[in-house]
């Protein structure tokens, strides 16, 4: 029965992509979802309370790469925690080539939906705060230098967003993976004591 759940789930998800992706959010409607996932509206509000509750979904769902690296770090020192990170980079920028049209619908529905502003700008907050936590651990430790951990931090989600856009314009641009892996880098070694 959670496989068949599952199965709808990922159903309904595919469909919404596709129809976001291609249509945008306001013209894909749940009832084009269900149509296009080859499921019912029950079946639909089963697994989402609303269409802006399965585009959040899909938000938190990509979101989740990268909260799984940062849990998968938090026992290492500060500079080994970067560089662990980057593992999850191959998977980050391979799912973000697939979805700019995605990419693209967020930012539009956030300037548009203050609840999905709220959830949009959530992880950025987020992640800036793990950032400077992180790089405050990291001086404290004795692996960084003294630097101003929230402006680092800014830094370092700026151009985490940086690569990842211009990985979405111009995806044959540079080998995005390996610009990151190399920033994140140099980063760390800026740092270093």
């Amino acid at each position: 029965m959670q496989q068949r759940s599952e199965e709808t789930q990922t159903k309904i998800t595919d469909a919404a992509i596709k129809l976001f992706s291609n249509h945008g959010y306001n013209k894909a409607s749940v009832d084009d979802i269900c149509k296009e996932a080859g499921i019912s509206k029950g079946a639909f509000y089963h697994h989402f309370e609303s269409k802006q509750a399965l585009f959040l979904a899909l938000l938190d769902g990509w979101l989740q790469t990268i909260d799984n690296a940062i849990e998968a770090s938090k026992d290492k020192t500060v500079p080994e925690a970067f560089i662990q990170m980057t593992e999850a980079f191959p998977y980050i920028f391979e799912t973000a080539g697939e979805g700019l049209p995605m990419f693209l619908e967020f930012w539009l529905q956030a300037s548009r939906d203050k609840k999905i502003w709220e959830a949009s700008i959530a992880p950025y907050r987020r992640y800036h705060r793990y950032f400077t936590s992180l790089i405050k651990k990291g001086v404290y430790e004795g692996s960084f230098v003294e630097v101003d951990p929230e402006l680092a931090s800014r830094m370092i989600v700026s151009t985490a967003m940086g690569l990842l856009l211009q990985s979405l314009l111009d995806p044959k641009g540079a080998k995005w993976e390996k610009v990151a892996r190399e920033s994140t880098t140099m980063l760390v070694n800026s740092l270093l004591k």
